[in-house]
C-alpha cells in the first residue's frame, strides 16, 4: 500500500512541475495571435526564427510550421560555405565548374552533411546584378565533399548566387556570394512599375494582392496567382510536382537584393501564395513550376507600397 501511495505521489508531483513550466517566447504568425502551450514548438523548415502552434504558416515564406522543439537554438556551430570555380576566372560562353563546399567555423576540417529540402541539398539561386536575368541550380555531391556544378554563362557582368542550405542538426542557411563574368555584357535594364502578369510557354500567370488592391510592407500578404493556358483556367493541382510541390518562388529586391523563398500552396483553383514585405519598393519574382516533364518560369516585377505595419527584421546569414 505504502509503494502505491509512493507512486501516485510521484506522478502528482511530476505533473504539477510539467505545469508549472515557463512557456516558451514566440514570434508568431502575423495573421493571428498564437500562444503556445509549452509543450512543444512548431516553427519555419526555412525561417526557424517564426515559431508558433501547430497549423500555423510562416508569414515570411508561406510554409507550414513543423514540430521543431530545437528552433532557435542550432548546435551552437556557425557555418559558412565556400566558394570556389575552375577556372578561376569564368568567362562567358566558356564551361567553368562552380564548387560550393558547406564548413564549420573554427572546425574546418569536419565534413558537413546537409538534409534534404525539398529533395535537394543545395538550392543555388542566380541573378544578374540587375535582376533581369534568373536561373535556379542543384549543385551535385562530390567524393572531395564540395558539391559542383557545370556551367556556362552566356553574357558577361556583375553576378549574385545565393546558396540555400541546411546542415544536418544546424539551423537554415543562406549565403550570398557575388561574382564577376568577363565578357560581353548585355544593357542593364531598369524596373520601376509592377508587371504582374507572365506568359510563358503558352501559359499566363497573373498575380493580384488579396487584401485590397496594392501590395503593401510590414504585413502578411495573401497573394492570388491565377494560371490559364489558351485563355482556360488551369487548376495548379493538375500540374507535376516539382522539387517535392507544386510551384516554388524566389522574390529578390532590387535594392537591397534581400532573397525569400516561397512556397505557394493551392486553394480553389489558384496559388494562394503568402510573404511578407519587410520594406516598400521594387521587387523581382520567379514562380517555377512543371508540366509535361518541363519546368516554366514565369518572371513578374512587383511595386510595394509603404504599408501601416511593422515587422521584426530578418537576419539572414551570409547576406
Amino acid at each position: 500500500m505504502k509503494y502505491k501511495i509512493a507512486i501516485i505521489s510521484a506522478a502528482i508531483f511530476a505533473l504539477a512541475a510539467c505545469n508549472n513550466q515557463t512557456p516558451k517566447e514566440t514570434v508568431t504568425n502575423a495573421e493571428a495571435p498564437v500562444e503556445h502551450s509549452g509543450e512543444h514548438v512548431f516553427a519555419c523548415p526555412m525561417h526557424p526564427e517564426v515559431t508558433g502552434k501547430e497549423g500555423d504558416k510562416c508569414p515570411k515564406c508561406g510554409m507550414a510550421l513543423v514540430h521543431n522543439d530545437n528552433a532557435g537554438k542550432g548546435n551552437g556551430n556557425t557555418y559558412k560555405m565556400n566558394f570556389s570555380s575552375f577556372p578561376a576566372v569564368i568567362e562567358s560562353g566558356k564551361q567553368t565548374i562552380i564548387s560550393l563546399t558547406p564548413k564549420i567555423v573554427g572546425k574546418e576540417n569536419e565534413q558537413v552533411p546537409l538534409d534534404l529540402e525539398h529533395e535537394r541539398k543545395i538550392h543555388f539561386i542566380m541573378v544578374s546584378n540587375d535582376l533581369s536575368w534568373f536561373d535556379h541550380q542543384h549543385p551535385e555531391y562530390t567524393a572531395a565533399g564540395s558539391y559542383d556544378l557545370p556551367y556556362t554563362f552566356k553574357n558577361g557582368g556583375s553576378y549574385i548566387l545565393f546558396a540555400d542550405y541546411k546542415p544536418t542538426g544546424g539551423e537554415h542557411n543562406l549565403e550570398k556570394i557575388n561574382v564577376e563574368v568577363k565578357g560581353k555584357e548585355i544593357a542593364t535594364k531598369t524596373y520601376t512599375q509592377s508587371q504582374l502578369t507572365s506568359k510563358v510557354d503558352g501559359f499566363e500567370v497573373t498575380l493580384s494582392p488579396e487584401e485590397g488592391n496594392k501590395f503593401e510592407s510590414g504585413t502578411a500578404q495573401h497573394i492570388k496567382g491565377v494560371i490559364t493556358k489558351g485563355g482556360k483556367p488551369v487548376d495548379p493541382n493538375t500540374l507535376e510536382n516539382y522539387l517535392g510541390a507544386k510551384a516554388h518562388m524566389v522574390i529578390i529586391g532590387i535594392e537591397d537584393k534581400n532573397y525569400l523563398h516561397v512556397h505557394p500552396g493551392v486553394e480553389n483553383g489558384k496559388f494562394d501564395l503568402h510573404t511578407t514585405f519587410e520594406k516598400p519598393g521594387i521587387y523581382r519574382g520567379w514562380i517555377q513550376f512543371q508540366s509535361e516533364g518541363k519546368v516554366h518560369t514565369a518572371d513578374f516585377v512587383i511595386k510595394v507600397e509603404q504599408g501601416n505595419g511593422k515587422t521584426e527584421a530578418h537576419d539572414m546569414k551570409g547576406m
